[in-house]
Order: structure tokens, then sequence, then C-alpha cells
């Protein structure tokens, strides 16, 4: 298989990365995570709770969580039976409540500090490929992409589709991710691909008669045939 180097040309990338940067400068969905001058601990806890739950549901939690739990140590040292009984409302609370106190633990006996060597970053517990991207991202401000399937949605309708399923490991997927988030404003391309897959680039009936980039997208020239025909 080509590598997107050869099989995307660099207009269609600087074209999506434009127009999505101008439509999230009015979208934005001004989550708390976003704001500047946040702690690490406070980046990285908005990141594990996010995992397989819906950003909408982790912004009415996630100010309560902070505030029971206010940094590494203070989870560390946390009765289990409470941080699951916190997690409730946002389900897989034991499964969270466990890997998030190994978590804090391995930060606490690191003295709070996050590594910048990547192999060393994912030896840190609950810190899988995504975490550590956006450890990366938003703490070390390298050009990292939050790959999850909601991103993945996005980029294989208007690029083209992955060969594999598991989309950590697809070739062509991770680098095309990390082709678009090559930018200046890496965080913010991210952050409006993530919005535009929640509200315009539904994984259900996508509102592709109101996107802004759908004279290039081949999901929507497909899409659109489709519609003729039927």
């Amino acid at each position: 298989m080509a590598d997107v180097q050869d099989s995307i040309p660099g207009e269609k990338i600087h074209f999506f990365q434009k127009r999505l940067l101008s439509w999230y400068k009015e979208n934005d969905r001004g989550y708390f995570w976003r704001q500047k001058n946040l702690s690490q601990y406070q980046y990285v806890i908005a990141e594990v709770l996010l995992q397989r739950t819906k950003a909408d549901t982790i912004a009415k939690f996630y100010p309560l969580f902070i505030t029971e739990f206010p940094g590494w140590s203070s989870l560390a040292h946390a009765n289990l039976h409470d941080i699951e009984s916190f997690l409730t409302p946002v389900g897989l609370y034991k499964q969270r409540a466990s890997r998030l106190q190994n978590l804090a633990k391995e930060m606490v006996k690191r003295e709070g500090k996050l590594p910048s060597d990547r192999k060393d970053l994912e030896s840190i517990p609950f810190m899988g490929q995504y975490i550590a991207n956006a450890v990366e991202l938003v703490i070390f401000n390298q050009p990292s992409p939050l790959v999850d399937v909601n991103m993945a949605r996005v980029l294989e309708r208007f690029f083209g589709p992955r060969k594999m399923a598991d989309i950590r490991y697809d070739p062509y997927l991770q680098e095309l991710a990390y082709r678009i988030v090559s930018h200046s404003k890496a965080k913010y391309i991210n952050w409006a691909v993530l919005d535009f897959a929640a509200l315009i680039c539904h994984a259900r009936k996508p509102k592709c008669e109101i996107c802004t980039i759908n004279n290039k997208c081949d999901f929507y020239r497909m899409f659109s045939k489709t519609d003729k025909l039927s």
C-alpha cells in the first residue's frame, strides 16, 4: 500500500486543516480541560476520563472529580471504594477507579513528573497510545494526534479508509493523522476534528449537507451518488 505522502496530495491536507480550524473558531465546545494554565494532573485526568465516554458527560462530572481529588497524592491515598462511588455516574467505575489509582500511585513515586521519553511515558499504568499522545500534545507541545474512533471516522471519510481493524496499528491512518496535526496549531486541529466528529460528522446520519468540507470529501461524493440513484 502506498504511504500517505504518495497517495494523498498535500493540497487536500492543507484544505482540511484550514477549513477545520476556521470551523472550530465558531464551534469550539469550550470544555474546561481545554483551558490554559491547568496543572498536568488536571490535563491527564481529563484525558483518562474521556476514554470511551462522551465529552458532554465528562464535562458535567469533571469539575466535581477535580474538587474531590485535587492531585495525584489525594487520588493515590483515597479509599478505592470512594473513587468507585464517585465514578459510578460515568460507567466502568470499578475498572476506571483501579486504573486511576494505579496511575496516581505511580505518579506519586515520580513526584508528579511526566517523562518526555515516549518509551518511559508508555510504561506508566494506563498510559497507552492515546493518553501518551495527549500528554505529548497538551503538556509537551508536540504535534501528536488524538486518534480515537471519532477522529478515525472523520479522516477516513474525507481521505479514504484504513486497512486494519485496530486504529492503533494501521500505518495509513496513523501516518495520515500525524500529517494532519503537523501544524503550528496542532492542539486546535485535534480539538477541531473531535468537535467536528461530534457535531457534524456523526457515525449515523452525518450532517453532510452543511459540512464545510463536503466539496472535497470522498464519503460525501459517494453519498451523493447513492442518494441520486435511490
